[in-house]
């Protein structure tokens, strides 16, 4: 997490336009550990303590993004788990709504029907280029 701005983002190694987007996360403890979950993209990662986690959150994140715009396939995967893609300058991506996720992610209904948890909206920096 960039401690400046409060935002959430990968490294990546080419192209410099970024779209700033809003993620949902859920953070709940399972078997000892903070999970930090992300139904948007469907990414999850533990640690001992809540910082622990959103820190190994934001290297799988960066990973993420990596991996997907130097294959080529951010926006087919965002579109993949429920995201609005436009050609929008202004809004090219828009997450999907929770009741969306709930309906078309079985993790993230487990995690809503068997854990406490609470929810944060985290803006995170997505190439624009992908």
């Amino acid at each position: 997490m960039d401690e400046h701005h409060g935002i959430m983002g990968g490294k990546w190694t080419k192209g410099n336009r970024q779209i700033e987007v809003s993620l949902p996360l859920i953070i709940f403890e399972e078997e000892g550990n903070q999970v930090v979950f992300c139904p948007a993209l469907d990414l999850s990662v533990a640690g001992i303590d809540e910082q622990d986690a959103l820190n190994a959150f934001q290297t799988t994140l960066g990973e993420y993004l990596l991996y997907t715009t130097n294959k080529k396939t951010l926006m087919a995967d965002l579109r993949a788990h429920g995201w609005t893609v436009k050609k929008s300058v202004r809004k090219p991506m828009i997450p999907p709504d929770m009741s969306y996720l709930l309906q078309n992610n079985d993790e993230f209904s487990r995690v809503f029907n068997t854990h406490e948890f609470r929810k944060v909206n985290q803006p995170v920096k997505i190439p624009a280029f992908a």
